[in-house]
């Protein structure tokens, strides 16, 4: 039976080697010229009838005014934007769940730092190559499970491999902090329902105790190799930021004030749900918020009905840099981070506002603004051309779309089903 399962398993993989991606696209090689379009620049400003020119891969002028060089590309009407980033999620590194040879997101352990997901990034994933048609053109590839995941790695979603696909190699490790309340395990016997975790202090001294030990040997000199915690050094020198998965009230203090006492320099919160609650305490620790996409209940009986939605701006409001990610839903849902977005702005978040959340405060957050997540001048040519407003899924219809300069192919498995369905029923 299991030689069977293995069989099919290499025949599925086999089969969705047939149809994979397109073509990655090749290095620009002429200068380009947008114009006539409306330029929403990702740092909350728009252009009226602007031009952006790029070449090389690089934006070299954008405004108004703006004289066009090279091939030309009518815009009249429609809209540019920068490339939508994705962050905190495992594309690249799952294909299909039920296939265990196509799951590489989560690793065996439970502190394993030095675990890199990006030799695992498969830049041939169909998954990830559905992402493109709605402008989500870079992500950050990011593994999975036990209390400290691994490394993840900031990657551009047009590429023959991982070594062409990355952008930031190493950026950051993840770290799932524990809970002061669950649900109890029935499969262990315990009682079902929320309730007190009693294991949560030990459970953090166990966590502290590792960066503890980690700093230790950073400072040590002449000790033995220790992969996990040569993983760590980045943290406390501020190369790399420590991804912190948090939503109550008190797991947020709790884990920002003990891992700034511990040593860590760069701290990003992911979820928190309760953040609202502790702005203050954000803002004097410089904590910015990876807040959970808005479609989903309120967690507790007492919270506003429209709490998830709202969020983002509250936060936003208190002066914490806020960007938007989808941690738990299926990979594929990641397509619709410019919807969540625009679901953000339809609670009060003014609209170039909600574009930050997915473009530049998620640059900022994940460290790579000098490049990416806002159109200027200088910055990398990752933008997208959209008929209508992007945040709108009646309206975000991609024309155009570059990654560096290069242009990306839109077609999907998904577009090839639309056309050739559209095509049958358009027939009757």
């Amino acid at each position: 039976m299991q030689r069977i399962q293995f069989i099919v398993s290499l025949l599925l993989l086999a089969t969705g080697s047939l149809v994979a991606q397109q073509t990655p696209a090749p290095a620009q090689s002429e200068t380009i010229s947008i114009t006539g379009a409306t330029l929403h620049l990702g740092d909350g400003t728009t252009v009226e009838n602007g031009t952006v020119v790029f070449e090389a891969g690089v934006i070299t002028a954008i405004g108004a005014g703006v004289t066009p060089t090279g091939r030309v590309i009518d815009a009249d009407g429609k809209h540019v934007y920068p490339g939508i980033i994705a962050p905190v999620k495992s594309l690249g590194l799952v294909e299909i769940d039920a296939v265990r040879p196509s799951d590489d997101e989560d690793e065996i352990g439970g502190m394993i730092p030095h675990v890199r997901s990006l030799i695992a990034y498969n830049a041939e994933s169909k998954v990830v190559e559905s992402m493109r048609p709605n402008g989500v053109l870079l992500g950050q590839a990011t593994p999975q499970g036990g209390t400290i995941s691994g490394t993840s790695s900031i990657v551009q979603f047009d590429a023959w491999n991982w070594e062409d696909a990355v952008v930031q190699a190493d950026d950051g490790i993840h770290m799932h902090w524990p809970r002061s309340f669950r649900r109890g395990r029935w499969w262990l016997g315990e009682p079902r329902g929320l309730r007190p975790n009693k294991d949560y202090e030990s459970d953090q001294q166990e966590i502290l105790e590792f960066i503890r030990n980690a700093h230790a040997y950073g400072k040590g000199g002449s000790a033995p190799l220790n992969p996990a915690f040569e993983a760590m050094q980045g943290l406390f020198d501020g190369t790399q930021r420590l991804y912190v998965y948090a939503n109550g009230e008190r797991e947020i203090i709790d884990g920002v004030s003990a891992l700034k006492e511990a040593g860590v320099a760069k701290i990003v919160l992911v979820g928190g749900y309760q953040a609202h609650q502790v702005t203050e305490f954000l803002k004097e620790h410089d904590i910015p918020v990876l807040v959970n996409q808005p479609h989903m209940l309120p967690e507790l009986d007492d919270d506003d009905y429209d709490l998830p939605y709202k969020l983002p701006k509250i936060l936003a409001d208190a002066g914490i840099l806020v960007g938007l990610q989808n941690e738990d839903m299926a990979n594929f849902q990641t397509r619709n981070l410019p919807f969540y977005a625009g679901h953000v702005a339809g609670f009060g978040l003014d609209r170039e506002k909600a574009l930050q959340l997915i473009t530049g405060n998620t640059a900022k957050i994940l460290g790579i603004d000098d490049r990416y997540g806002t159109l200027a001048e200088g910055k990398s040519a990752t933008l997208f051309i959209s008929e209508g407003d992007a945040l709108d899924m009646r309206t975000n219809q991609l024309t155009h779309a570059f990654i560096d300069g290069r242009e990306i192919s839109l077609e999907t498995h998904q577009t090839e089903l639309w056309k050739r369905y559209a095509g049958k029923y358009g027939q009757r």
